[in-house]
């Protein structure tokens, strides 16, 4: 196989407070360049990365542009016309407007197409649009699920040989915390009890915030349990509303987790309860449970895909299902046991070394040197 020149977009790894499309970029292009390929990748940065974000390799040039405004549509745009790659990769959604050759991308979701309003308007528009741009300028889009590939299809008539599913991996680092002190030590940081479920993500309308927490002051009610909290780790988003949680008892924002702490939170937690409106991917239910915590999820987009029969799946829409699901998974100690040791499993499938093998084919095949 002849080596390509591949230019990737690396600007998102940089980020200081990195979510899930950043992590993905990151823990990507890691796998990708840590594969035994003939291929030299050149990786292009807004910002300088620290000096242990990417291994050095002999393989592996770091180009440093910095640029304030609309860097991949000029200064990221203007490196590639001058080095003129085999083949540009951007994992997050935006090609340049013009740049030589081919190109690969990856679209997480369309989320923005069912719940325009979880979007600033101006940021809206800019993400349909090159979005809709990308997808049909890409010569192979990669997607984090079946679900995405469907509404790629069916929103922008990208054709199935042009979609590649590539799932996401999970960090290797990510694991179940067992030490009384770590746990103690994590919960001191943010006032939680021993005993609380859990959401993790953004804290935004999509993510069904006021119907979890409803659910839970239901359930709260009902049962009579007033030891259990219901924690929602993460940080206020676009039209996060305070009143989602004002007068409920039991209830505490975290604000932003630390990454050093996110396997401690999950590990300490009685269920994740992750019955979100939409998803592209969702990586807290895998986390979850990687971390060895049963998980509460949609019936809905891509989490029946990626949760498999590891999970409760509940109606997102239905305040009483989320509510049965939490009086289900608190009581119930074989049903826990049972999803538990489903979830291992389930984790076990989603390795960056099998998505990086993925997205490499995809970009040789984009290239014209893979069948």
């Amino acid at each position: 196989m002849p080596a390509l020149t591949i230019a990737i977009d690396a600007s998102r790894t940089t980020t200081a407070r990195r979510t899930g499309t950043e992590n993905y970029a990151l823990q990507l292009i890691r796998a990708l360049i840590a594969l035994d390929s003939p291929h030299h990748f050149h990786l292009y940065f807004r910002d300088q990365p620290p000096d242990d974000l990417f291994p050095a390799q002999p393989n592996v040039t770091l180009h440093v542009i910095p640029w304030p405004r609309a860097w991949t549509h000029t200064r990221f745009a203007a490196a590639l016309w001058r080095a003129r790659p085999d083949v540009t990769f951007v994992p997050a959604h935006t090609l340049p407007l013009v740049f030589p050759g081919r190109g690969v991308v990856t679209v997480h979701d369309l989320g923005y197409l069912y719940f325009p309003s979880a979007h600033p308007p101006r940021a809206r528009r800019y993400l349909e649009w090159t979005t809709r741009f990308s997808a049909r300028r890409a010569a192979r889009v990669l997607v984090d699920s079946l679900a995405t590939a469907r509404d790629l299809a069916a929103h922008y008539d990208i054709p199935d040989h042009r979609i590649t599913l590539v799932y996401p991996g999970l960090d290797d680092t990510l694991a179940r915390v067992t030490d009384p002190a770590t746990l103690a030590g994590m919960r001191a940081r943010y006032g939680l009890p021993e005993r609380y479920l859990l959401f993790l993500g953004t804290l935004q309308p999509r993510k069904n915030i006021a119907r979890i927490v409803q659910a839970y002051a239901q359930w709260r009610t009902q049962s009579g349990v007033t030891d259990i909290a219901l924690v929602l780790g993460g940080s206020p988003g676009w039209l996060y509303d305070p009143a989602w949680t004002q007068g409920v008892d039991g209830v505490i924002e975290t604000g932003y987790v630390r990454d050093e702490d996110v396997a401690a939170l999950y590990s300490g937690a009685l269920a994740l309860v992750f019955p979100t409106l939409y998803e592209g991917f969702g990586f807290p239910v895998l986390e979850a449970m990687r971390c060895g915590v049963p998980v509460i999820a949609s019936n809905t987009s891509s989490l029946p895909e990626v949760a498999g029969n590891a999970a409760l799946l509940v109606n997102p829409r239905g305040t009483d299902a989320i509510q049965a699901a939490i009086a289900q998974i608190v009581t119930d100690s074989t049903l826990r046991h049972t999803l538990v040791a489903r979830g291992v499993k389930q984790a076990q499938r989603f390795t960056w070394q099998n998505a990086a093998a993925a997205a490499l084919h995809a970009l040789e095949q984009a290239a014209g040197t893979s069948p």
